[in-house]
């Protein structure tokens, strides 16, 4: 439901969970579709469903967080300053129209759209077929009745029929914020090294001033390292290993139940 881009997509896999059970669908209405489901988002959230940056930074820094302040926030200072330097640089080295990813989605879109039928209707409304079902796309809005067009920022496949019929290329129809130099601004500003501790020059009053513990008590109990992972990564894992004595999955022969024991 999260990645539904129609009406219809969304109402018939919302229906699906309310005959598993009921309160999950009322809980999803409570927290607001418009706060993880694409279709009714207010803005266009492109094709990216990321999850929580900062829990990435932190299982990122795990060891530095063992360190004193400044030395973990040295840390942190030149783990971004090696991230801007190595995006940047990938970017100045993209020659195609548009990133890595969106560039394998704009080639798979174009596979998806050779067989399609396209009757034009003006100069840049057309009408093209696809398996049965007719869409409508509109170059000048570049929109088309599928919803990815104008929901991806990039050519869906029956938009790439339209443009493969008028020997047109897509880079014109696909969002700046793909396209490499976008990026290249992104990184644009530097994360400029620092001078040794030594050669400061801190203002007296900062100097003077006494620095209090935190207020509060540090919990009992190891500190917690790892981030918790969505239901996909863990539904990513490796199968587990298999008895060599029964077959089942599980455990191995040592811890097998199904072994004879010696009497």
């Amino acid at each position: 439901m999260a990645k539904a881009y129609t009406q219809n997509e969304f109402d018939r896999l919302m229906n699906k969970v309310e005959q598993v059970d009921i309160r999950v669908k009322n809980y999803l209405e409570f927290a607001g579709y418009e706060k993880w489901a694409r279709l009714y988002a207010p803005v266009h959230r492109g094709w990216m469903m990321t999850s929580n940056i900062a829990e990435s930074i932190n299982s990122t820094l795990v060891a530095a967080r063992e360190l004193p302040i400044f030395d973990f926030l040295e840390q942190v200072r030149l783990m971004f300053s090696g991230w801007n330097c190595k995006n940047r640089e990938n970017a100045s080295f993209t020659f195609t129209p548009l990133g890595k990813k969106f560039q394998e989605m704009l080639v798979l879109n174009a596979d998806k759209s050779i067989r399609m039928m396209v009757v034009p209707s003006t100069d840049y409304i057309y009408s093209v077929s696809d398996e049965g079902k007719s869409f409508i796309v509109c170059l000048e809005n570049r929109s088309c009745t599928c919803k990815r067009f104008q929901m991806d920022g990039i050519p869906c496949p029956h938009a790439w029929a339209v443009l493969n019929n008028k020997n047109m290329l897509p880079d014109a129809y696909c969002s700046d914020f793909y396209k490499p130099k976008t990026v290249l601004k992104t990184y644009e500003v530097p994360v400029y090294p620092l001078p040794d501790v030594t050669e400061w020059d801190v203002p007296e009053h900062i100097a003077e001033e006494i620095v209090l513990p935190p207020r509060y008590k540090r919990p009992q109990g190891r500190p917690k390292k790892q981030r918790d992972k969505s239901f996909s990564e863990l539904s990513k894992r490796k199968g587990t290993n298999s008895c060599s004595r029964c077959g089942n999955r599980g455990h191995n022969k040592r811890s097998c139940r199904a072994a004879p024991r010696n009497v």
